[in-house]
């Protein structure tokens, strides 16, 4: 019976059908993004070349699978990790504003991969996700240990995480000026957040931590709704409150670290995705987790396709689109929050 009550859900109706829809959405904005660019190929023709049907054309199976596929399922999934992420911190804060980037884990991930990057750059693509994660987790145990006052208050972590954001991005400007110009560019353009040139070395990277995490977040859904009703509550609800946070903290870590080292930071999705997510499906997290990962799939997605569309030939990085969206998305998220 404990069993049973450890895994069970409550999902609103809503639900099913709303992940089915933004399911049918993200299938198809990868399909047109995988389509688009200097040599664009027909929707048809895709999805025959994907089923590994002939299409006529020799060339279709080189640019699709091996160039665009890679990079659109990269998209896909850093958007989810993002997505999963900001949800996981904005229900263990419960404040609508808190996001990855925005309370500096993002940031701490940032820091040590371009510390590997600039200082490190013969190490093999796996060691980059780790010395990611790595940061993440050093920045988390900061936050959370300078916050700790008999317990961990979300205010405080919140303020913490934007003082130890702007010390960790001074030091990451300290490395770019002073590394060697080559190693610089490469951080520079990683920085700016970009799935441009991802291959299916990355997809395969990034796969076991998006395996593991993701069904593991979707477990803990439960114990976010008790967080997110307040510490009282939740220990009177029998919740084991710091456990539960700290094993949460570090799930939405591990995912932000995941995606920030796959494709860089690209900013504001963990912010949106969640606040969308409760318009569709209202705020219990079983179904919100589920939701907001589809939705930040989609963002990063569309904001791929975005970048590679508006300026023609020239391409945007997606962390530049999230970021043109997600800036005054936030400050109106501030305006409207100002007096709550």
């Amino acid at each position: 019976m404990k069993v049973a009550e450890a895994i069970s859900f409550r999902l609103d109706r809503r639900v099913p059908v709303i992940v089915i829809c933004l399911g049918l959405i993200i299938m198809v904005a990868m399909v047109v993004n995988v389509g688009r660019g200097e040599y664009p190929i027909a929707f048809m023709d895709i999805i025959k070349t994907i089923l590994g049907l002939d299409t006529g054309n020799p060339d279709h199976p080189f640019v699709i699978k091996h160039l665009r596929l890679p990079r659109t399922i990269v998209a896909f999934m850093v958007g989810v990790a993002f997505g999963i992420s900001g949800t996981i911190f904005q229900g263990l804060t419960r404040n609508p504003l808190a996001d990855p980037g925005i309370i500096g884990i993002n940031a701490g991930a940032s820091l040590a991969a371009v510390t590997v990057i600039v200082l490190f750059p013969s190490l093999p693509i796996y060691g980059l996700p780790l010395s990611a994660f790595a940061g993440a987790l050093m920045m988390a145990i900061l936050i959370y240990a300078l916050a700790w006052n008999r317990g961990s208050s979300p205010i405080l972590l919140i303020l913490m995480g934007v003082g130890l954001s702007a010390i960790a991005g001074a030091f990451t400007s300290l490395l770019i000026t002073f590394g060697e110009i080559y190693n610089v560019s490469d951080a520079l353009v990683w920085l700016a957040g970009s799935v441009y040139g991802r291959t299916w070395e990355q997809v395969f990277s990034l796969l076991p931590w998006f395996v593991v995490l993701v069904p593991i977040a979707l477990f803990l859904a439960r114990d976010l709704n008790a967080l997110n009703l307040g510490d009282d509550v939740a220990k009177g609800l029998g919740s084991a409150v710091e456990r539960q946070r700290g094993l949460l903290v570090l799930v939405g870590v591990a995912l932000a670290g995941a995606g920030v080292a796959t494709a860089g930071t690209i900013g504001f999705v963990g912010l949106i995705a969640p606040h969308l997510g409760r318009q569709l499906v209202g705020g219990t997290h079983e179904g919100l987790i589920p939701t907001s990962a589809l939705l930040g799939g989609i963002i990063v997605v569309l904001a791929d396709l975005l970048g590679r569309s508006l300026f023609a030939p020239i391409e945007l990085p997606c962390g530049v689109v999230t970021a043109a969206i997600g800036a005054p998305y936030f400050l109106f998220l501030l305006i409207r929050n100002r007096k709550k």
